[in-house]
């Protein structure tokens, strides 16, 4: 099933986001975990491209988790480090592995590589990926990145939103933000897009907080802003796992039940392969569902 069909149907899409273990056992691990979620009926999952593993590490375990788990399943893929030809290669092995489901993203860059430099015959920005999809006709529908605080490396929100309306314009069926943690910075990002034109569904990325130093870590990578109430609360929490986790979980639920309160078409979970805390959400936003 092609994710953009499972919009508009009066219930809220929820999804999961899992990356590739490094193991074998924590890939068993992993589709124990997703076994798991299964039973709360996500929507779909989807599985990052990580630089550390081939791309094939990614479109096998999205294969698996679809036609072994049988949850319908959405590839990532970024064009980081291929040019055109490696890039159609992975495009073809996706759709003959039966996935219909795509996030082309441009990627970070090596770790050895201080600054995104673009492959040979590859491509400086998603869009581009994009393009180079609708233009090979391959069957997919392929999501997009979006960001309500704006992308780190974008000089301010107008020229961010300006070049996620050429990406949605190359060929997006929905988007996915990046996580966020003040409901009005979504709110404020859906209002513009759609005062540019933007008029795809727009999911709202949620990761829920389960220790304190990461998601700090996370936050300032990602140019995610932690509210101060919300600070203060996990400042009591230092050293204390359960209480950090019980805060996350208690701030994430309300968030998700506003988000979609107000119009949000879904929730996107960046579940770091942990089940418990978004678990606990789930169900708990399930109840006003039944």
């Amino acid at each position: 099933m092609r994710i953009r069909d499972l919009f508009g149907r009066d219930r809220p899409v929820f999804s999961f986001e899992f990356f590739p273990p490094k193991s074998d056992d924590g890939e068993r691990k992993l589709l124990d975990t997703v076994h798991r979620l299964k039973e709360l009926g996500p929507s779909f999952v989807s599985v990052t491209k990580t630089g550390g593993k081939p791309a094939e590490a990614t479109v096998n375990l999205t294969a698996r988790l679809k036609h072994e788990v049988g949850v319908e399943a959405m590839s990532h893929m970024t064009c980081a480090t291929a040019g055109r030809t490696e890039m159609n290669r992975i495009f073809e092995l996706i759709r003959d592995k039966g996935i219909e489901n795509v996030l082309p993203l441009r990627g970070d860059p090596p770790a050895d590589q201080l600054d995104f430099v673009k492959p040979p015959d590859g491509f400086g920005f998603a869009n581009e990926l994009v393009q180079f999809i609708r233009e090979r006709e391959f069957p997919f529908c392929l999501a997009g990145a979006a960001y309500p605080e704006k992308h780190q490396q974008a000089p301010s929100l107008e020229v961010d939103l300006a070049n996620l309306k050429v990406k949605v314009g190359a060929g997006v069926d929905f988007l996915i933000t990046q996580m966020f943690y003040r409901n009005a910075d979504y709110f404020a990002f859906v209002d513009r897009a759609r005062a540019a034109g933007i008029t795809v569904p727009i999911v709202a990325g949620i990761m829920p907080i389960t220790n304190v130093a990461q998601i700090e870590r996370i936050a300032a990578l990602s140019g995610a802003t932690i509210p101060a109430a919300l600070q203060r609360d996990l400042d009591r929490t230092r050293g204390d796992e359960a209480g950090a986790r019980e805060v996350g979980i208690r701030h994430a639920t309300e968030q998700c039940r506003e988000l979609l309160q107000r119009g949000a078409p879904g929730i996107h979970f960046y579940t770091l392969n942990q089940s418990p805390a978004t678990s606990a959400i789930l169900r708990e936003l399930r109840r006003d569902y039944a």
